[in-house]
């Protein structure tokens, strides 16, 4: 089947990629096939053996071309919050003195002064959130063409990432045989499929527990307003079960999943699984609740870490409460977990679509949602930021299969606004001593002081 309107989300993760393709033919999206593979060539998100990534990335658009019988040409990839920092940008541009309608090229014009003005040395723009447009300095708008002008002026956010580490990615995937449209936000687009209205706008957590990070994000009003990242996850669960109970990586992480438990008090003594150990002729009975100890420990101490900053910047009084996905979010009780650790209430979220309920789909399936639903005007903004590989909107698009179609959404005002909370995490495992002192200060403020620090 040579598709000309897949839509293929791909998700590079530290120990698995993941692929998920959506069929938009019918003016509507519709997921068709997902498939993962294990990772290699990855550390702690990011890409450390280009080729043995472009392998793994193979490996699984393969496999999901084969599972859905279709011919994939290019991919829309999701960028981890770790490697994204926002920049308010402004750009201003004269249209003419006599005035005139405004077209797609002011449109690029202005958006090229203020991605311009706000890229720093050593990063490079992903994606530009447009929060309105000015005409003459005075008439706020959503989309300028086709107006009357003599100035226009853009407010936005723009988000950036490692210069190196995109061509690390970008060239992953070409040696891999494919090409990157573009790259979207994956803290956004998991946001866009596992929050519903009322948790975007007033305010949540998304808890991303992958294999080898783990990752908060608090989402108020659509967008990003604190992130803090925690380098370790679901690998240092089964290295620590593999350290204690004397057994291979590949056995103690079989046994993770298949009697893994986030939370002892689940579990029983009396329930118990062999398990093969190094240098012993027959495997070692264990007990459930005892694997649940080791995976608990490691949980605990990661928890505790990422608390830190969301305690700090007042997002436990948020009424979203924490939203979790991920990989490792498969353990049995992680949810009562976070529950008792946060104190505050938690859901596990996983896609509903056949094929895709696991966690470990939330972010590909994010990616394929949220460029899906990207407005008329982000093409302007990505053909700026991308050039002519960029995907055209539906109504300009040749038949050629090299190109897709993405249908559009109408894009809310508010979601293209952020505060410069975000850029003071520090994508660590740790939290800064400042961050410790104001635990402290702000620990007893409420949801009106959270408010008034962050949106006044």
């Amino acid at each position: 089947m040579d598709k000309t309107d897949l839509l293929v989300g791909l998700d590079i993760g530290t120990t698995s990629v993941k692929a998920v393709v959506a069929d938009t033919a019918s003016n509507e999206m519709q997921i068709i096939g997902a498939a993962n593979g294990p990772t290699k060539g990855m550390r702690h998100g990011k890409i450390v053996d280009i080729d043995q990534t472009a392998e793994s990335i193979s490996a699984v658009l393969k496999k999901v071309a084969q599972k859905t019988n279709s011919k994939i040409y290019r991919v829309v990839t999701g960028i981890p919050v770790g490697l994204l920092q926002l920049e308010n940008a402004v750009g201003l541009i004269n249209i003419e003195e006599n005035g005139r309608e405004v077209t797609d090229n002011d449109v690029k014009r202005v958006l090229v002064t203020a991605i311009d003005t706000a890229l720093k040395d050593g990063r490079e723009a992903i994606a530009f959130l447009p929060n309105k447009f000015l005409i003459d300095g005075k008439t706020d708008v959503d989309d300028p063409r086709k107006m009357i002008a003599h100035s226009l002026e853009v407010h936005g956010i723009l988000l950036t990432a490692p210069s190196a580490d995109l061509h690390n990615i970008r060239k992953a995937i070409e040696r891999a045989g494919y090409q990157n449209n573009f790259f979207v936000p994956t803290p956004l687009a998991i946001a866009s499929v596992a929050l519903d209205e009322g948790e975007r706008t007033f305010g949540t957590i998304i808890l991303d527990l992958g294999g080898g990070s783990t990752t908060a994000t608090v989402i108020h009003e659509n967008k990003i307003k604190y992130a803090t990242i925690d380098l370790e996850g679901g690998i240092d669960i089964t290295n620590d079960i593999s350290v204690v109970l004397n057994t291979s990586k590949k056995e103690a992480e079989k046994i993770k999943l298949q009697f893994g438990y986030a939370d002892p008090s689940l579990t029983s003594s009396d329930n118990q699984f062999p398990v093969n150990v190094v240098g012993e002729n027959s495997p070692k009975m264990i007990d459930e609740e005892y694997l649940s100890e080791i995976i608990n420990a490691r949980l605990d101490q990661t928890f505790s870490r990422i608390g830190k900053g969301l305690k700090s910047h007042d997002a436990f009084n948020l009424p979203g409460g924490v939203v979790i996905t991920g990989g490792s979010s498969a353990l049995q009780g992680i949810d009562d977990i976070v529950k008792d650790d946060f104190g505050v209430k938690a859901r596990i979220f996983q896609p509903d679509q056949m094929g895709l309920r696991n966690p470990m789909y939330a972010a590909g399936y994010g990616v394929v949602n949220y460029a899906y639903s990207l407005a008329d005007i982000d093409y302007l903004v990505n053909s700026v930021i991308y050039g002519n590989q960029v995907a055209t909107p539906v109504s300009n698009q040749s038949s050629s299969p090299e190109n897709m179609k993405f249908f559009k959404r109408r894009l809310t005002p508010s979601e293209m606004e952020q505060k410069e909370d975000y850029n003071k995490t520090s994508a660590t495992s740790t939290v800064s001593a400042s961050e410790e002192n104001d635990d402290n200060k702000n620990n007893k403020k409420g949801i009106k002081e959270f408010f008034k620090k962050f949106f006044d």
